[in-house]
């Protein structure tokens, strides 16, 4: 049944599908980045139909630009690299969040219409998918910012006041890429401590010309604490597909084309040169 409006992006007459969830430790969040850039573009062009692309990237900090600018960046990076992460920065806004191998990411790409997508209706059609993904649970899902959070945003996802996924917008030759984080299971709490105890080591006090959040680990937690139910990665991209399905005639379970692998290549070395001037 569809309980859409007519008008959500998730309605498609095609989804293009792009599993890489299940890529494993070696799969780089640098190139996470790079794809999406490569699909805009590609998607932008109307030479490939909407796509969503489902990623994993295990114990991973991807920091926003801002987070550069920390006075002592250089002692949070080493926290991070002593608790067994790797950090890397993303070619968008927003600030440090945690991707672990619990930690589903979700990229819903879409052209740009000749009337546009304004930034609130491309926030919807992922808020409208990640409703429409846990309807069986009957779970009142808020969008709206929690203060306390990691990467805190008007778009944050929560349930009780606690929040479990956020969501940003990338836009590119003509492409939109909405992207998700969605905690699915382990402890929001630790992960929201992590990014806390980087955040202390990288200011210690002093002040700055931007506000960096005070993390309070207890307004973040996972699908699982929160739903009350044994939620993994694969049971949510079950629920993905066959929502995808449901708001679509044609679904195609797709990977990069030779074309799309010459444009990754490009958007891979910019990424790589971004990050090397920061942790130079």
């Amino acid at each position: 049944m569809n309980l859409l409006q007519p008008s959500s992006l998730i309605n498609q007459p095609k989804w293009r599908v792009i599993d890489q969830s299940s890529l494993g430790p070696q799969f780089d969040a640098k190139h996470s980045f790079a794809i999406d850039d490569t699909l805009c573009a590609r998607v932008g062009k109307k030479e490939s139909p909407a796509t969503v692309r489902t990623w994993v990237h295990h114990q991973t900090i991807v920091l926003g630009i801002q987070d550069t600018k920390l006075p002592f960046l250089e002692d949070g990076l080493q926290f991070l690299h002593d608790q067994g992460y790797q950090a890397i920065v993303r070619n968008s806004g927003g600030l440090a969040v945690v991707l672990d191998k619990d930690v589903l990411n979700i990229s819903l790409i879409f052209p740009e219409s000749e009337k546009g997508i304004d930034i609130d209706r491309g926030y919807d059609a992922m808020l409208d998918l990640i409703k429409h993904m846990l309807k069986d649970y009957d779970a009142n899902i808020e969008a709206r910012e929690i203060v306390g959070s990691y990467c805190p945003g008007s778009y944050d996802l929560s349930i009780n006041g606690k929040k479990f996924a956020g969501i940003s917008q990338r836009r590119l030759r003509g492409g939109v890429a909405v992207q998700i984080y969605l905690c699915v299971t382990g402890s929001g709490e630790d992960r929201a401590d992590l990014i806390r105890q980087f955040y202390e080591l990288s200011l210690k006090k002093e002040q700055t010309k931007f506000v960096f959040p005070t993390i309070k680990p207890e307004t973040m937690s996972s699908l699982s604490d929160l739903l009350g139910v044994d939620l993994t990665v694969e049971k949510l991209l079950y629920q993905l597909l066959f929502t995808l399905k449901e708001h679509s005639q044609d679904l195609i379970s797709s990977s990069l084309t030779v074309e799309e692998q010459l444009l990754f290549q490009q958007n891979l070395v910019r990424m790589i040169d971004r990050n090397d001037k920061v942790f130079s």
